[in-house]
């Protein structure tokens, strides 16, 4: 039988709860449990704190894990999959390099159907004078010219755009990782 007023050795203390000498002195050290504590002030204390720990009301316990944290971080990571999938599904997302891709072919057969215009219209309209095709030939190769360019730039902007969007979340996470590494060396 234990007597709550006598004040046990870490030993002691760790072999009751079922942990190391040396996680004791630890939590001792940390001001988590008293120092030379009488056996209810080391159990009260012990289990004040894995009720806390339980509710996730302390962080940067259990290995450095906040498990609300965690756990939170864990829904969204699956509410954004389940978000990505059913716009796959619906047809509004596909990854931009496939976009690209169909941007690309989209755009190279309208130049095809462009330059093959002279013809047509060299076959349509023999009658037509010289000044008046060149006029629309130099307006369909400005319209070529410019839809090229546009989708290019186009794609351009929003690849950089996705790699700044990895950028900055890659930069979010050092900084939430930096802050998590400052607090365990408080």
């Amino acid at each position: 039988m234990i007597e709550l007023e006598a004040r046990p050795t870490q030993a002691e203390f760790a072999s009751v709860i079922g942990v190391s000498q040396q996680n004791v002195s630890a939590l001792m050290a940390d001001g988590k449990l008293p120092t030379g504590g009488t056996w209810a002030e080391l159990l009260t204390a012990y289990c004040n704190r894995l009720r806390e720990v339980a509710a996730g009301r302390m962080s940067g316990e259990l290995g450095g894990l906040d498990l609300v944290q965690e756990r939170a971080g864990l829904a969204k990571a699956q509410r954004e999959a389940q978000e990505l999938k059913n716009a796959v599904a619906r047809g509004e997302f596909a990854p931009i390099g496939i976009l690209a891709d169909v941007l690309g072919l989209a755009s190279s057969a309208i130049v095809d159907r462009m330059d093959q215009f002279e013809g047509q219209v060299r076959k349509a309209c023999p009658d037509l004078p010289q000044e008046v095709l060149l006029i629309v030939l130099r307006i369909m190769a400005d319209a070529r010219n410019e839809w090229i360019r546009s989708t290019s730039q186009l794609v351009n902007k929003e690849v950089e755009a996705m790699a700044q969007l990895d950028a900055d979340e890659t930069a979010a996470f050092d900084i939430r990782a930096g802050s998590a590494e400052e607090g365990d060396a408080a």
